[in-house]
């Protein structure tokens, strides 16, 4: 079987490192020319919008997935005439655009913090007025890792700032006092088959994920499936989905989904039964889906900017190198660890001394 996929990142390198062992073959559509993925499978160099070069994927492929959500649901919709696209283009529109995908929590009686809709500088003085301060402001699409949005906690904050997030449509969270943020890694077949990760507790710094922390016995786990349940049913949905929340006197808000694998499911690849990458291409290959057990208590560190020194990193006993081949940067995603430790004390220590080699 041959997998197409749109985008040629880390995700898309993920997915083809677990699927090679089950006979798959892959194929990447991504502009860039030095797109990561491209070591694991053909690259066509290509427009995500560009139709001659979408049909030859088509023509290529047995089926195709997306890696991110900034691929446009136009881009899905066209392909989908011609081989079968999972998640669904409907999914991808609703997933990519926060007014859209907060507006489906609330038809689903998912809690989430207050919220409207910002198409100009006065929405957002009148929305401020009526949610109040301190709040956030994201654009409604193409926000990702802490970028396209700000905090507002002051009236000189909110003066001016919907052009300064470029005068596109935006849309006003109120400031929720949450006492920590996870999420639920979930997949669902395409024969409605549905399985759940652990509950993941999340650090982020300046918007980007830093570390992630697979739960034993989450006390909120069976109301994270719920609510994720009740969007994969809405949405038909086929795949890996990923699913922030926010912990709130003892319940959970809904921050948002990915509708693809995810940053904070990485430690699945040597801490679960069945990767969430494997799932994936289970779930929309119409394969049997694996296991979600844990294995051992597991976390993930990202490399911000840079990896250190390859030996370093694995001399750490439990830990595991996952670098991504790109170029270093600050601010880019270049690589992660896992950690697979028999308990966690050894957890808590084994990755303290990751985090020491990340800032020295």
């Amino acid at each position: 079987m041959k997998i197409g996929v749109i985008g040629g990142g880390q995700l898309g390198r993920m997915l083809a490192l677990a699927g090679t062992p089950l006979g798959m073959n892959f194929a990447f559509l991504d502009p860039a020319p030095d797109a990561c993925a491209a070591a694991l499978g053909e690259h066509l160099r290509a427009d995500y919008g560009d139709q001659d070069h979408l049909r030859q994927l088509a023509d290529e492929v047995d089926l195709v997935t997306f890696e991110f959500e900034s691929v446009p649901a136009e881009t899905v919709a066209f392909l989908s005439q011609f081989v079968p696209v999972y998640p669904s283009a409907e999914a991808l529109r609703i997933a990519r655009d926060r007014w859209f995908e907060k507006s489906m929590f609330k038809d689903l009686g998912i809690p989430t913090p207050a919220f409207a809709d910002i198409q100009s500088q006065a929405d957002l003085d009148a929305a401020v007025a009526s949610i109040g301060l301190p709040a956030v402001l994201k654009t409604r699409t193409l926000g990702y890792d802490g970028k396209g949005q700000k905090v507002l906690r002051t009236a000189a904050d909110v003066e001016g700032t919907f052009a300064e997030l470029g005068s596109v449509a935006c849309l006003l969270e109120g400031f929720v006092p949450f006492t920590g943020e996870v999420s639920l890694i979930a997949v669902r077949g395409r024969d409605g088959e549905v399985c759940f990760y652990p509950l993941v507790h999340n650090t982020h710094d300046n918007g980007i994920l830093r570390l992630s922390v697979a739960s034993t016995a989450h006390p909120l786990q069976a109301l994270a499936e719920d609510y994720a349940g009740r969007v994969l049913k809405q949405l038909d949905y086929v795949g890996v989905l990923a699913f922030e929340f926010f912990e709130v006197d003892g319940g959970l808000k809904a921050n948002e989904i990915a509708p693809r694998v995810h940053n904070s499911g990485h430690w699945t690849t040597e801490g679960a039964e069945c990767s969430q990458f494997e799932n994936h291409l289970r779930a929309i290959a119409g394969l049997p889906l694996g296991s979600t057990a844990k294995v051992g208590e597991s976390a993930m560190l990202n490399f911000i900017g840079s990896v250190p020194p390859v030996e370093q990193v694995i001399a750490i006993a439990d830990c595991h190198l996952h670098h991504y081949g790109k170029a270093f940067k600050n601010g880019r995603k270049v690589g992660h660890a896992t950690l697979r430790c028999a308990d966690q004390a050894t957890l808590q220590a084994q990755i303290l001394r990751v985090e020491a080699l990340i800032e020295g």
